[in-house]
Formats: C-alpha cells, sequence, structure tokens
C-alpha cells in the first residue's frame, strides 16, 4: 500500500518567530504544486491526514478540494517537540540537526517511533501532510540510520513510501532543498 510524505509549504514565519505559523505565498503555491504532482498517482480510498500544525493543513487543502475530502488531524505527525522556550527553538534545532539518534531522550524517541508506528498502521493508502524533521524520523528509521538527519526534503517535496505487513520501505525521496534550512 502506497504511503506519501508531503513537507508543508514555505511557513510565512521562521523557527524562532512564531510557533504555528500558516503558510506564506510561495507556500500555498507549493501546496497546489504537490496537489498536481500527486492527483495522477491516487487512487479512490486514499486517506489524507495532517499534521496539527496550521502549515501542514494548509498545505493538505487544495488536495482535499481536488478529491473532495476531509483531511484527518493526527499528532502523531506534529514536528518535533522542543524542550525549550521558543526564542531558543532555531539553535536546539541546529544541535538536534547534528546529533545522533542515540543521544537522545526518551520523549525524543517515542515522538520518532509514534510517527513511524502509526505509518504502519494505516488502513488505506494515505497522503500526510508533515513536517521535514518528522519525515526525516521515518526515513531514517526505515534506513536504519543513526544520525537524526538524513536527508534534506524541499518545501511540498513528495517522499513516497510502501507499507506491507509489517514493514515500510521507501521507494523515492522527495525533492530536496537546494540550500540549507535557516
Amino acid at each position: 500500500m502506497d504511503l506519501y510524505l508531503v513537507r508543508h509549504g514555505e511557513a510565512a514565519a521562521s523557527w524562532g518567530q512564531s510557533a504555528d505559523p500558516g503558510l506564506s505565498e510561495l507556500g500555498r503555491q507549493q501546496a497546489e504544486e504537490a496537489a498536481s504532482a500527486l492527483l495522477p498517482g491516487l487512487v479512490p480510498e486514499v486517506q489524507l491526514v495532517s499534521s496539527p500544525l496550521a502549515r501542514a493543513q494548509e498545505t493538505a487543502q487544495p488536495l482535499a478540494r481536488h478529491l473532495q475530502a476531509g483531511v484527518d488531524v493526527n499528532s502523531a505527525f506534529a514536528e518535533v517537540p522542543s524542550p525549550v522556550p521558543l526564542e531558543q527553538r532555531q539553535v536546539w534545532l541546529r544541535q538536534f540537526m547534528q546529533q545522533r539518534w542515540a543521544d537522545q531522550d526518551a520523549g525524543l524517541l517515542r515522538w520518532r517511533d509514534t510517527a513511524f508506528e502509526t505509518l504502519l498502521n494505516v488502513p488505506a493508502p494515505t497522503v500526510v501532510f508533515t513536517h521535514f524533521l518528522v519525515i526525516n524520523a521515518v526515513v531514517g528509521r526505515i534506513q536504519g540510520r543513526a544520525e537524526t538527519l538524513c536527508f534534506y526534503p524541499d518545501n511540498g517535496s513528495i517522499t513516497h513510501l510502501r507499507q506491507s505487513g509489517n514493514t515500510l520501505e521507501l521507494v523515492e525521496l522527495g525533492r530536496e532543498m537546494d540550500t540549507l534550512v535557516n
């Protein structure tokens, strides 16, 4: 069964400016482009799921509109929880992305494992609208990678997975960013 992880479009604010920004104008365009790219390959019974954060939910809207479908919100696909205040989040994220999973506390490991296990248990082909580090956590676990950051999915990129029984396999990584995360 096919699963797609769509990284949200460009946010209207950076990591340190807002805890839950919506999409910028470019982000809305990226959401439309992702919907157009996905539409031809989707089966009628596809489910749409989003992180609870505004930028992911707004990215889901063009596809939901085309399919005339609802979008389920699932906190398993929310952005990585940071143990610091918003104004320190950017520094914490930069450090986190240079670390390994073996160095993380139980809460962060549970966050990664919850996203992975939730994908293993979806009952139908699904498109998940989510975040840079969620996609990295899932792909890294599939690939058995030790580092927290294993690739740079671009805004609006689509990572294709396949669920078969008790396994997830990576079919294709999404388009990568031309520049690093700021």
